[in-house]
């Protein structure tokens, strides 16, 4: 699998990054056999929050024989300084890693989110600058992400950005237009950018019997390989993007890594036709609640 540098991390990161959200309600031995299966494809990148249910504690255990193979991620939803700090203690015990690779704060959605995780913010800064996290980043999961995040940065000094990136939204110039503000300024200051959603294809029908969830994602991922494929290279053919994450799904994982493994950057007339089939989908944000 192709590794990308992740910004002034220098981390070689492969460039699927295995999401930990597939393992929410995972027993021990399905998230040992998950990790197992992208350790395998050559993935050497972990993102994982308290906030994906089971996920640190079924995961945590299978991390010890494997810290050094592995660039791990946490993330805190928290705002006040002191419960931020003890969620970092609790998430790099869990994770067996004595000093995060990367800590993140996450889902900061809009400007009056970030002035409330301001504190939260400034505390990540301060364990890296102390070395108990290598690095540190934001994370967020809406429309309004791309504005919110150019904010950030020029608030805080930040090595990652973690956002959406998936066909259908380059068809909406809202969207696009200041997601490529944020990524020419990621280039310019080299910082870390990952995509999130990249699979990502609808919102889940409600009330519909017809549309049955077959996976566990909160929101309906393509379901081919040609779509699947469509998510993932254009992701990795956005211009600024370094890498992606996998979906909340275990059962997906396996044809995500393979698409991954056989991506060749898409030319601009395969990006939009990647856009056009998308381009009136609707959207999967807001997130539901």
């Amino acid at each position: 699998m192709e590794k990308r540098r992740l910004g002034r991390t220098g981390h070689q990161s492969s460039v699927a990054i295995l999401g930990g959200a597939a393992c929410w309600a995972a027993t021990p031995e399905e998230a040992g056999n998950w990790l197992d299966t992208a350790l395998q494809s050559g993935v050497n990148h972990l993102d994982i929050a308290p906030q994906y249910g089971a996920a640190e504690s079924v995961v945590g255990p299978h991390l010890a024989d494997h810290r050094a193979d592995l660039f791990i991620a946490g993330k805190t939803l928290r705002a006040n300084p002191v419960g931020v700090r003890d969620q970092f203690d609790t998430t790099r015990r869990l994770l067996h890693a004595e000093v995060m690779d990367l800590y993140q704060a996450h889902a900061v959605t809009t400007l009056e989110e970030l002035e409330r995780r301001t504190p939260a913010l400034e505390l990540i800064v301060a364990l890296r600058e102390a070395g108990h996290t290598r690095f540190a980043g934001i994370t967020g999961h809406d429309l309004g992400v791309p504005v919110v995040f150019l904010e950030a940065l020029r608030r805080f000094d930040l090595d990652t950005v973690m956002f959406p990136v998936y066909p259908a939204l380059w068809a909406r110039p809202e969207y696009r237009e200041p997601a490529e503000e944020l990524l020419e300024l990621c280039g310019r200051r080299d910082i870390g950018v990952m995509a999130i959603k990249a699979v990502a294809h609808r919102p889940w029908a409600v009330g519909d019997p017809a549309q049955a969830r077959w996976a566990s994602s909160w929101y309906e991922p393509a379901a081919t390989d040609e779509q699947i494929d469509r998510g993932v290279h254009f992701a990795l053919s956005t211009a600024g993007v370094h890498a992606f994450c996998t979906p909340g799904d275990i059962a997906l994982l396996p044809r995500v890594l393979s698409s991954a493994e056989r991506f060749t950057p898409l030319t601009e007339t395969e990006r939009q036709a990647a856009v056009a089939p998308m381009a009136t989908d609707e959207l999967i944000f807001p997130m539901p609640h």
